[in-house]
This record gives structure tokens, C-alpha cells and sequence, in this order.
């Protein structure tokens, strides 16, 4: 698989994503639904944005190991929050994520009016290998 990057700026460098990510020679990809803070049995979170951020990220990349890919194929990512104000003093966390597993991927961030009973957060990824 080769991926390649376009950046015709630098100031989305400080927000963990790309313009727009090519991909060529893909063996396979995985589109993954919204991933959330739902526990294994099924039970959504009534939890504060930053633990539901963590459980969402736990979730995402427990089907992306699953699935039998790496987090590092992640080529698109879509941020989906009830409240932008809530999850931005937590985007570290996530930040951090993105590094540590050296993901590239294009993102969409939006603020919605209601996600599923009690959710605050909710990822959607491509991953492809």
C-alpha cells in the first residue's frame, strides 16, 4: 500500500490531520460505524466528554484490532460531538492518540444535535492495509 499526503498549508499540523490523504495498492479496506462510549454489554455512557472520548478511542481500536488492521491505517476520520465546547479542552487526548499510533487522516469535526440516548462523542473511521 503506499499513502500519500497533501498539505498545501502547515496550520493543520497543529490539529493531528491532513488535507487529504491518497491511497494506492490497498490490499483491503474497513469502514468502520461510529464508535462510541458503549460498554461491552451494550450499555451507553452517561459519562463527562473526556471519559466517553477515551471509551470511544478504546472502542475504535479494539474493531480496528479485531478486523485484523493497525490504527495507523486510518485514512479518514469523522468527529462526531453534541458539544464542541466540551470536547475541545479533552482534544489532547486524542492528540495524543493520532501520535502515538502515527495516524495520518484526513477529519471532519462536526457538532450535532443529539447522538444516540446519552452519548457526548462519536468516532467513524476508514482504515485501510
Amino acid at each position: 500500500m503506499e499513502k500519500r499526503i497533501i498539505n498545501p498549508w502547515k496550520w493543520q499540523d497543529q490539529r493531528s490531520y491532513v488535507q487529504a490523504v491518497e491511497v494506492k495498492n490497498v490490499e483491503s479496506t474497513l469502514y468502520i460505524s461510529g464508535q462510541t462510549a458503549i460498554s461491552d454489554d451494550g450499555i451507553s455512557s452517561d459519562a463527562d466528554m473526556k471519559t466517553q472520548l477515551i471509551a470511544a478511542l478504546k472502542n475504535l481500536e479494539t474493531v480496528i484490532a479485531q478486523a485484523g488492521y493497525k490504527c495507523n491505517g486510518i485514512v479518514r476520520l469523522n468527529i462526531y460531538t453534541t458539544a464542541t465546547h466540551e470536547l475541545w479542552p479533552h482534544f489532547n487526548i486524542f492528540q495524543d492518540w493520532i501520535a502515538k499510533h502515527n495516524i495520518q487522516q484526513s477529519l471532519t469535526l462536526l457538532e450535532v444535535k443529539s447522538l444516540f440516548e446519552t452519548l457526548k462523542v462519536e468516532l467513524e473511521a476508514t482504515v485501510v492495509k
